[in-house]
Protein backbone atom coordinates (compact mmCIF):
# COMPACT_ATOMS: atom_id res chain seq x y z
CA UNK A 1 0.00 0.00 0.00
CA UNK A 2 1.45 3.39 -1.27
CA UNK A 3 1.14 5.98 1.44
CA UNK A 4 0.71 8.92 -0.27
CA UNK A 5 0.05 11.07 2.30
CA UNK A 6 2.83 10.07 4.83
CA UNK A 7 5.95 12.79 4.45
CA UNK A 8 9.06 12.02 6.00
CA UNK A 9 11.68 15.16 7.38
CA UNK A 10 14.95 15.22 8.93
CA UNK A 11 17.00 18.17 10.55
CA UNK A 12 19.05 18.36 7.05
CA UNK A 13 15.87 17.46 4.90
CA UNK A 14 13.23 19.76 5.47
CA UNK A 15 9.91 18.77 3.78
CA UNK A 16 9.07 22.23 2.87
CA UNK A 17 12.53 24.56 2.34
CA UNK A 18 11.20 27.60 1.45
CA UNK A 19 8.81 28.17 4.62
CA UNK A 20 12.14 28.54 5.99
CA UNK A 21 13.48 31.76 3.79
CA UNK A 22 9.97 32.86 3.17
CA UNK A 23 9.10 34.03 6.70
CA UNK A 24 8.47 37.72 7.89
CA UNK A 25 11.53 39.86 8.48
CA UNK A 26 9.92 42.66 9.79
CA UNK A 27 8.86 42.10 13.61
CA UNK A 28 5.51 44.17 12.84
CA UNK A 29 4.74 41.64 10.15
CA UNK A 30 6.03 38.55 12.36
CA UNK A 31 2.93 37.95 14.33
CA UNK A 32 1.05 38.25 17.56
CA UNK A 33 0.90 35.70 20.00
CA UNK A 34 -0.89 35.37 23.38
CA UNK A 35 0.09 32.61 26.03
CA UNK A 36 -2.39 31.83 28.94
CA UNK A 37 -1.69 29.29 31.62
CA UNK A 38 -0.46 28.57 35.18
CA UNK A 39 -1.75 28.61 38.35
CA UNK A 40 -0.66 30.05 42.23
CA UNK A 41 1.39 26.71 42.54
CA UNK A 42 3.38 27.44 39.09
CA UNK A 43 3.53 29.12 35.79
CA UNK A 44 6.94 27.40 34.22
CA UNK A 45 4.23 25.94 31.26
CA UNK A 46 3.60 29.66 30.46
CA UNK A 47 6.84 31.25 30.94
CA UNK A 48 8.27 28.72 28.73
CA UNK A 49 6.29 29.17 25.93
CA UNK A 50 6.96 32.93 26.25
CA UNK A 51 10.91 32.12 25.44
CA UNK A 52 10.39 29.66 23.20
CA UNK A 53 7.90 31.78 21.21
CA UNK A 54 10.22 34.63 21.39
CA UNK A 55 13.28 32.16 20.17
CA UNK A 56 11.19 30.87 17.23
CA UNK A 57 10.55 34.28 15.55
CA UNK A 58 7.44 35.44 17.26
CA UNK A 59 6.84 39.41 16.80
CA UNK A 60 4.73 39.85 19.49
CA UNK A 61 4.27 38.01 22.94
CA UNK A 62 1.90 38.33 25.80
CA UNK A 63 1.28 36.01 28.64
CA UNK A 64 -1.84 36.20 30.96
CA UNK A 65 -1.66 34.30 34.32
CA UNK A 66 -4.22 33.55 36.91
CA UNK A 67 -3.98 37.12 39.38
CA UNK A 68 -3.24 35.51 42.49
CA UNK A 69 0.35 35.01 41.44
CA UNK A 70 0.52 38.73 40.96
CA UNK A 71 2.33 39.82 43.84
CA UNK A 72 5.00 37.06 43.61
CA UNK A 73 5.95 36.83 39.97
CA UNK A 74 5.05 40.80 38.87
CA UNK A 75 9.01 41.74 39.71
CA UNK A 76 9.98 38.34 38.23
CA UNK A 77 8.16 38.28 34.95
CA UNK A 78 7.16 41.97 34.29
CA UNK A 79 5.61 41.02 30.64
CA UNK A 80 2.72 39.16 32.53
CA UNK A 81 -0.76 40.42 32.48
CA UNK A 82 -3.26 39.05 35.03
CA UNK A 83 -6.65 37.77 35.07
CA UNK A 84 -9.45 37.23 38.16
CA UNK A 85 -8.94 33.57 39.59
CA UNK A 86 -10.30 31.07 41.78
CA UNK A 87 -10.24 31.01 45.83
CA UNK A 88 -7.42 28.42 45.20
CA UNK A 89 -5.37 30.16 42.60
CA UNK A 90 -6.81 29.16 39.32
CA UNK A 91 -8.18 31.09 36.39
CA UNK A 92 -12.09 31.48 37.49
CA UNK A 93 -14.81 31.83 35.35
CA UNK A 94 -14.60 35.23 35.30
CA UNK A 95 -11.21 35.82 33.76
CA UNK A 96 -13.52 35.10 30.55
CA UNK A 97 -13.58 38.57 29.30
CA UNK A 98 -10.05 38.87 29.76
CA UNK A 99 -9.04 35.97 27.86
CA UNK A 100 -11.30 37.05 24.57
CA UNK A 101 -10.08 40.74 24.84
CA UNK A 102 -6.36 39.95 24.60
CA UNK A 103 -7.23 37.32 22.61
CA UNK A 104 -8.81 39.99 20.00
CA UNK A 105 -5.61 41.64 20.06
CA UNK A 106 -3.51 38.26 19.11
CA UNK A 107 -3.36 36.02 15.47
CA UNK A 108 -3.31 33.29 17.96
CA UNK A 109 -3.83 31.86 21.38
CA UNK A 110 -1.61 29.24 23.38
CA UNK A 111 -2.94 27.31 26.16
CA UNK A 112 0.55 26.27 27.87
CA UNK A 113 -0.83 24.59 30.75
CA UNK A 114 -0.01 24.42 34.95
CA UNK A 115 -3.71 25.04 35.21
CA UNK A 116 -4.43 22.85 37.59
CA UNK A 117 -7.44 21.29 38.08
CA UNK A 118 -10.53 23.38 38.91
CA UNK A 119 -14.54 23.15 37.96
CA UNK A 120 -14.21 26.88 37.46
CA UNK A 121 -11.41 26.48 34.61
CA UNK A 122 -12.72 23.63 32.87
CA UNK A 123 -15.51 25.61 32.50
CA UNK A 124 -13.90 28.40 31.59
CA UNK A 125 -11.79 27.15 29.14
CA UNK A 126 -14.48 25.66 27.54
CA UNK A 127 -16.32 28.52 27.22
CA UNK A 128 -13.40 30.42 25.74
CA UNK A 129 -12.75 27.75 22.98
CA UNK A 130 -16.21 27.64 21.83
CA UNK A 131 -16.34 32.23 21.61
CA UNK A 132 -12.55 32.81 20.06
CA UNK A 133 -12.81 32.09 17.03
CA UNK A 134 -8.69 31.83 15.58
CA UNK A 135 -5.78 30.06 16.17
CA UNK A 136 -5.46 27.83 18.99
CA UNK A 137 -2.95 25.65 20.19
CA UNK A 138 -3.45 23.56 23.66
CA UNK A 139 -0.62 21.17 25.40
CA UNK A 140 0.05 19.58 28.35
CA UNK A 141 -3.36 20.04 30.80
CA UNK A 142 -5.01 22.17 29.26
CA UNK A 143 -5.92 18.96 26.99
CA UNK A 144 -7.15 17.04 30.31
CA UNK A 145 -9.90 19.88 30.56
CA UNK A 146 -11.42 18.44 27.67
CA UNK A 147 -11.64 14.70 28.38
CA UNK A 148 -15.25 14.19 28.70
CA UNK A 149 -16.16 16.69 25.99
CA UNK A 150 -13.77 16.17 23.05
CA UNK A 151 -15.74 17.25 20.56
CA UNK A 152 -15.74 20.97 21.95
CA UNK A 153 -12.01 20.33 20.55
CA UNK A 154 -11.62 17.77 17.40
CA UNK A 155 -14.80 19.71 15.53
CA UNK A 156 -13.43 23.13 16.30
CA UNK A 157 -11.26 24.49 13.58
CA UNK A 158 -8.02 26.34 13.56
CA UNK A 159 -6.84 24.24 16.33
CA UNK A 160 -3.62 22.30 16.93
CA UNK A 161 -3.60 20.18 20.05
CA UNK A 162 0.30 19.29 20.73
CA UNK A 163 -0.25 16.49 22.92
CA UNK A 164 1.15 13.51 24.52
CA UNK A 165 0.37 9.54 23.18
CA UNK A 166 -1.40 8.95 26.21
CA UNK A 167 -3.56 11.70 25.87
CA UNK A 168 -4.24 10.66 22.20
CA UNK A 169 -5.18 7.19 23.43
CA UNK A 170 -8.25 9.01 25.67
CA UNK A 171 -9.08 11.23 22.32
CA UNK A 172 -9.19 8.81 20.04
CA UNK A 173 -11.37 6.27 22.70
CA UNK A 174 -13.60 9.12 23.48
CA UNK A 175 -14.14 10.06 19.78
CA UNK A 176 -15.12 6.25 18.91
CA UNK A 177 -11.77 6.06 16.48
CA UNK A 178 -11.69 2.81 14.41
CA UNK A 179 -8.71 2.62 14.86
CA UNK A 180 -7.03 2.37 18.10
CA UNK A 181 -3.77 4.30 19.19
CA UNK A 182 -1.56 1.35 21.32
CA UNK A 183 1.93 1.79 22.80
CA UNK A 184 3.00 -1.00 20.83
CA UNK A 185 2.04 -0.17 17.47
CA UNK A 186 4.56 0.78 14.78
CA UNK A 187 5.35 4.06 13.30
CA UNK A 188 3.45 2.82 9.82
CA UNK A 189 0.41 1.94 12.22
CA UNK A 190 0.28 5.34 13.67
CA UNK A 191 0.73 7.06 10.33
CA UNK A 192 -2.24 5.23 9.28
CA UNK A 193 -4.03 6.37 12.48
CA UNK A 194 -3.32 9.76 12.28
CA UNK A 195 -4.46 10.21 8.33
CA UNK A 196 -7.58 8.92 9.66
CA UNK A 197 -8.19 10.40 12.35
CA UNK A 198 -7.74 14.34 10.81
CA UNK A 199 -9.55 13.19 7.28
CA UNK A 200 -12.72 12.62 9.63
CA UNK A 201 -11.98 16.16 11.84
CA UNK A 202 -10.43 19.28 11.14
CA UNK A 203 -8.39 19.32 13.72
CA UNK A 204 -4.98 19.56 13.98
CA UNK A 205 -2.35 16.91 15.96
CA UNK A 206 1.36 17.14 17.18
CA UNK A 207 2.26 13.60 18.89
CA UNK A 208 5.50 11.94 19.72
CA UNK A 209 6.17 8.54 19.21
CA UNK A 210 9.20 6.15 18.51
CA UNK A 211 11.96 8.85 18.63
CA UNK A 212 9.51 10.70 16.30
CA UNK A 213 7.51 13.89 16.46
CA UNK A 214 4.47 13.48 14.09
CA UNK A 215 2.16 16.63 12.65
CA UNK A 216 -1.38 15.82 11.33
CA UNK A 217 -3.68 17.72 9.43
CA UNK A 218 -6.35 17.46 6.75
CA UNK A 219 -5.18 13.83 6.54
CA UNK A 220 -1.58 14.86 5.35
CA UNK A 221 0.70 13.17 7.82
CA UNK A 222 4.67 14.14 8.49
CA UNK A 223 7.25 12.90 10.52
CA UNK A 224 10.43 14.07 12.38
CA UNK A 225 13.16 12.05 13.41
CA UNK A 226 14.15 13.56 17.17
CA UNK A 227 17.67 12.88 18.39
CA UNK A 228 16.96 12.75 22.14
CA UNK A 229 14.05 11.10 24.15
CA UNK A 230 13.33 13.91 26.39
CA UNK A 231 9.72 14.19 28.14
CA UNK A 232 9.97 17.98 27.88
CA UNK A 233 8.78 18.29 24.63
CA UNK A 234 5.68 19.19 24.27
CA UNK A 235 5.46 23.50 25.73
CA UNK A 236 8.49 24.23 23.11
CA UNK A 237 6.91 22.29 20.32
CA UNK A 238 3.83 24.20 21.35
CA UNK A 239 5.12 27.73 20.83
CA UNK A 240 7.19 26.96 18.00
CA UNK A 241 3.70 25.51 15.99
CA UNK A 242 1.56 28.30 16.93
CA UNK A 243 4.36 30.69 16.10
CA UNK A 244 4.85 29.55 12.11
CA UNK A 245 1.58 29.10 11.85
CA UNK A 246 -0.07 32.00 12.45
CA UNK A 247 3.43 33.23 10.73
CA UNK A 248 1.43 30.93 7.38
CA UNK A 249 -2.07 30.55 8.36
CA UNK A 250 -2.81 29.74 4.45
CA UNK A 251 -0.35 26.53 4.94
CA UNK A 252 -1.38 24.82 8.14
CA UNK A 253 0.33 21.77 7.51
CA UNK A 254 3.59 23.46 6.30
CA UNK A 255 3.97 25.54 8.90
CA UNK A 256 3.44 22.94 11.48
CA UNK A 257 5.88 20.39 10.21
CA UNK A 258 8.64 22.94 9.45
CA UNK A 259 8.58 24.89 12.81
CA UNK A 260 9.69 21.35 14.11
CA UNK A 261 13.41 22.24 12.49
Amino acid sequence: MERTFWHRQTADQPLFPDMLWSRPENKARAGKLLVIGGNVHGFAAAGEAYNQALKAGIGSVRVLLPDRLQKTVSKLFPEAEFAPSTPSGSFGRQALAELLDLSAWADGVLLAGDFGRNSETAILLEQFSQKYSGQLTLTKDALDYFTATPKVLISRRETLLVLSFAQLQKLAIKTGLTKAFTFEMGLVQLMDSLHEFTEQHPVALTVKHLENICVAFAGQVSSTKVNDDKDIWRVPTAAHAATWWLQSPAKPFEALATSLI
